[in-house]
This record gives structure tokens, sequence and C-alpha cells, in this order.
């Protein structure tokens, strides 16, 4: 199919958009993207076009102690933003993911709401169409002494695939839509009209991060650097490991400017570098800084934020491997650093990075390889000797968060002193179970098995 056919297609999309009474800008950035799809484009970012970063090009967070007092005095000028429009469905949930109950009763979204309380600033969060309600629910019920603003992510119609012609799911019309991936922060910030309010009550400096990483929380050198050295961004990076091969990663474009490269966006051939953590060292943790003037400077000189496209390929309904094949048009938020000539980068440790994207993720959050701080956040336990921890479970067992929870009745595993943990089988884990150095459980049986109360396993060291 020609690239005009595949464009006749483009008026059906601008159609449905307007029905579903989303701003023209919507529309506009839609079309922009969907050319690009339409004329061949993949969004992807070649070895040839960039180079690794070196050590000594960015600093430690480490080093910054210094500017601990400057960060102190714009704490009233600094908006934190929670991005909090997932919903968790890899993990078999159907509401927002901020809602799951990671430790003590609490969720993420009261954690995050405890956090902020510790602050004197502001504190906002970016819904999508499918976590809005059921976020203002909870507030209602939660009632926290200061409340959230609030502000939504726009969507994007989904792309069959073998026409490029407008997806159509009539058991349920929501699926043809998509979230566009969190580098719609910047446009939805100014579509809600929350830039403007923002800056004219003062604040300048936001800090963004994921409902699910708890490990995010707000760090006065980190807001000092940024605010003392006036950069329009910086993004948070860590020291890459081989658990982090599929992260995005931070390099130098050949124009000079800094450079996110997601994996989507790495061509096939040479995924070997993109994985290689020797040559690229340093991954996007997605705990970011950005200086609201700059960026509404920004967006008065483009009218919008056009960022690096990233073009996903999913079935239409994530749960239904028969449903049509479509594309979704996402962009990632921390892909806005090449659009800032001086945008900057700190290196920071894995503490402030600890994001439940699988039901392994949560076991590690839930058990003792994390405590809550005297203040309430949660943190990596002193006891470690190591800050890794490698969790592999059974995803056939462990793999929704209803199977995982019936596998754990009652509490899980000290983790404590283990290194890594390896589950294969179905196996239920009863209370005071404790894991030290490197364990592998398997129960190749069709019985469930079960590890009694008090059971201490000790793997290779």
């Amino acid at each position: 199919m020609k690239s005009s056919d595949q464009q006749s297609h483009l008026p059906a999309f601008i159609s449905k958009i307007k029905k579903e009474n989303l701003q023209p800008i919507v529309a506009d950035t839609f079309a922009y993207y969907y050319k690009q799809v339409t004329a061949g484009q993949t969004g992807l970012i070649l070895d040839k076009e960039i180079s690794p970063l070196k050590p000594d090009e960015i600093k430690n967070l480490d080093e910054l102690s210094g500017y601990k007092k400057s960060g102190e005095k714009v704490l009233q000028k600094s908006v934190r933003i929670i991005l909090n429009g997932g919903l968790g469905t890899s993990m078999g949930l159907t509401g927002p993911k901020s809602l799951l109950e990671v430790r003590n009763g609490l969720s993420f979204l009261e954690i995050l709401l405890n956090q902020a309380s510790q602050f004197d600033m502001t504190l906002a969060l970016m819904n999508s169409f499918s976590t809005h309600e059921s976020t203002l629910a909870a507030l209602e019920k939660l009632n926290p002494l200061k409340k959230p603003l609030l502000f939504l992510q726009h969507k994007f119609p989904k792309i069959l695939q073998k026409d490029y012609a407008p997806a159509s799911w009539p058991l349920n019309p929501e699926l043809e839509w998509n979230p566009p991936g969190h580098g719609d922060i910047y446009t939805a910030l100014m579509t809600s009209g929350m830039l403007d309010k923002l800056l004219n009550s003062g604040i300048t400096y936001a800090f963004i991060s994921n409902s699910d990483n708890l490990g995010a929380v707000m760090d006065t050198a980190l807001s000092g650097y940024f605010a003392e050295n006036n950069f329009p961004f910086m993004m948070e990076v860590a020291q890459r490991t081989p658990a982090d091969v599929k992260g995005g990663h931070l390099a130098r474009h050949n124009d000079g400017y800094l450079v996110l490269r997601e994996s989507a966006q790495c061509p096939k051939t040479e995924l070997d570098g993109f994985r290689d953590i020797g040559r690229y060292r340093f991954f996007n943790t997605n705990n970011l800084w950005v200086n609201l003037k700059f960026l509404k400077e920004l967006i008065q000189k483009q009218k919008t934020v056009r960022l690096p496209m990233i073009l996903n390929p999913k079935n239409l309904d994530p749960r239904d491997e028969t449903s049509p094949l479509v594309f979704q048009i996402e962009t990632a938020m921390g892909a806005a650093i090449s659009l800032f000539k001086d945008a900057a980068a700190v290196c920071v440790p894995r503490a402030r990075f600890f994001p439940v994207k699988k039901c392994s993720d949560l076991l590690a959050v839930r058990s003792d390889y994390y405590l809550f701080s005297d203040n309430g956040n949660l943190v990596l336990n002193p006891d470690r000797r190591s800050d890794d921890l490698h969790i592999s479970l059974d995803p056939e067992y462990f793999g929704k968060i209803d199977l995982f929870d019936q596998r754990f009745p009652q509490e899980v595993p000290s983790l404590v002193e283990c290194e890594s943990l390896v589950v294969k089988g179905d196996v239920m884990f009863e209370k005071g179970v404790k894991i030290k150095g490197n364990a592998v459980i398997k129960n190749n049986s069709n019985t469930r098995m079960t590890i009694k109360p008090g059971t201490i396993i000790q793997g290779k060291k």
C-alpha cells in the first residue's frame, strides 16, 4: 500500500479525535506522528548517530550535598508531579496501579501522599482516561490534608497494522485508544491549563516520577543543583546492570545534545550493542526535573512538544492474542532531554529507583529488603550486603496479582539475606520463611508445594 493510500485514512482519525472532544492540538500532534508512520519512519536511533557517555561527563549525587540549602529554599517554588496513568494490566490489575496495596496496608498513592506531606511543596497527579475516576474516588476516601492538583493525559487512536486505518472494537470501544506514552505530559500540562496555573503561582521547578517508584523521594541536593545551575531539564540516571538491558539508555547525539534511546528505538541488528552495559553505562530512571519557564518557551516556539516517536506494535486487546494487530504511537518524557541545549544528567544510587512492573518486583517491595524509614519513606534495608536482588517467579503461578497473593497468604519471605531467588512451579509460602544466598526452588509435580512456617532456605553463597 502506497503512503498516499495510507494517509487517506487521516481524516477518519481526525474525525474520531474530534468526536471525543479532545483539543485540536491532540489531533495536530497525532497527525504529525501518523504522517511519519505512513512515510515508513520507525523512530529508530542508530548506533552511528550517537556515542556513549563517559562517567566523567555527568555528576554523581554524592557530589551534590553542598546544594541542599539551595534546594530547601526553592521547595515553595517546586511541584512534584506523579505519573498516575498506569493500570498495571501486565500484573492482572484492572484499576490504577497506584491503588495496589504495597505493604503495611498502604497503597502506592497513600505512601506518595505521605511523602509529599513532608515537604512544603505542591503535589500534582497526571491521570489517564483509565485511572482518573478511580483515583478521584480514592482521594475522597483518603481525604488528605492537602489534596493534589489533578490533570489528564490525552489519548491517541490505535492504528490497524494491515491498512493503517483506525482500529474498531465494538466489544469494548475504549480499547480503540491508547495512552500516548508519558511524553504527553508536556502537552497535557499546557492544554489542561496546569502549566500556566503553576507558573502564575510562582512555581518554576517540576520533579516528575512514576507512581510505582517509591524510591523517587524529593531530594534537596538535586533540586538545589538543578535550580542553582538554571538547567532547563535534568535526568536522573543510574549505572546499568544486566537486569537493566531493556531500559532506555542515555547517549550523546552527533549534534552534541544528550539523547535517550529506548529499546523500541533500537534496530534489531544493533540490540547486542544496546544491551552492552560496558558501552552504554547509564539508564534512565524516569525521575526528571523540568524548568517550567523553559518548557513554556519551548511550547510557545513549537506550538507543542514534538518528541522522537516510539511505534509500539501490539494486539488491539492486550488480553487477546487473536485480536487485530495495531500500532500505538507513543513518546517517552525523558526524550525531551534532546530538545534542550543545556540539559544535564545526574547519576543517582539504585535506592532512587525500584519501580514495580511485575509481581516479582512487588515481592521485593513487600519484603524486608526494604524498610520504612522514620519519616515514612521506603528505603533499602541497611542490613543488606548489596543493593542487587534478582527475583524470577514462575509467571504461570505468580504472574498475576491474584495468583501471587494466593501463594503468599500471610506474609512474604524474609529476603534481607537473599542475593537471588528463582521459583519454578506451583509453590506456596507460609509465615516466617527466610531465604538466604542464591536460592532456587523447583516444583516439577502437578501438586502445589508448601514451604512450612519458619523454614530457612539456604541457597548458594
